[in-house]
């Protein structure tokens, strides 16, 4: 059976790119993932221009940026030949943002730990909610605690959203694996933000058993 998650939010600098190809990048471990790329900046398709030109072997990813009327298709086709689709959405709600999360098994949220992020996440939240999709907030570039952090998953919590337990750190391991066209449990397996990342797959793996 194949899954497709959906990344999305409409505050620009909350990570959802950088969320993407790494969430990506873990799953290609032991699944055939394909990345779809619905964002106006391609950001996620020039990684893997980058990582297609690394000259270490690394796991297949599959990647399109196919979009507007044949966004339903490509999702279809993509879907009956991998394990995995991880979609990177545009930072506004319009048809292919609306298509992607009506199209997710898993819509993924990532957010700093600040009020603005979550009032931008309000619109993608009740869109994946009206469509009854299985959705989850992340708390992204988080520190380990702080006041601000402790105000905003109290705020998450009153609007009765549901968030994950794994958070990711603001740590340039993610940036410099970017960089290079891979993940940063590719690119440094050992450092804290590899072991953030396998916490944030175990429990995406399991939202989708």
């Amino acid at each position: 059976m194949s899954f497709v998650i959906t990344i999305a939010q409409q505050k620009g600098g909350a990570g959802k790119t950088m969320v993407a190809v790494n969430l990506a990048a873990a799953l290609a471990a032991t699944r055939r993932v394909a990345v779809l790329d619905i964002d106006p900046q391609r950001s996620l398709a020039r990684w893997h221009e980058l990582r297609e030109r690394q000259s270490r072997p690394l796991p297949k990813i599959t990647a399109s940026d196919l979009s507007g009327w044949r966004l339903r298709s490509e999702l279809n086709r993509l879907r009956q030949s991998h394990d995995v689709v991880v979609v990177d959405s545009p930072p506004h709600i319009d048809t292919d943002a609306k298509l992607a999360v009506r199209e997710a098994d898993l819509v993924l949220v990532p957010l700093q730990p600040s009020p603005p992020d979550l009032w931008a996440a309000e619109g993608t939240l009740k869109l994946a909610q009206a469509e009854k999709r299985l959705v989850r907030l992340l708390l992204n570039r988080t520190p380990a605690s702080s006041r601000l952090r402790s105000l905003v998953e109290q705020e998450i919590a009153g609007g009765g959203y549901a968030l994950l337990t794994s958070t990711l750190g603001n740590r340039a391991g993610f940036a410099n694996a970017f960089a290079v066209g891979m993940g940063v449990t590719e690119a440094s397996p050992k450092s804290q933000a590899a072991r953030e990342m396998v916490a944030l797959l175990a429990e995406v793996e399991a939202l989708l058993a």
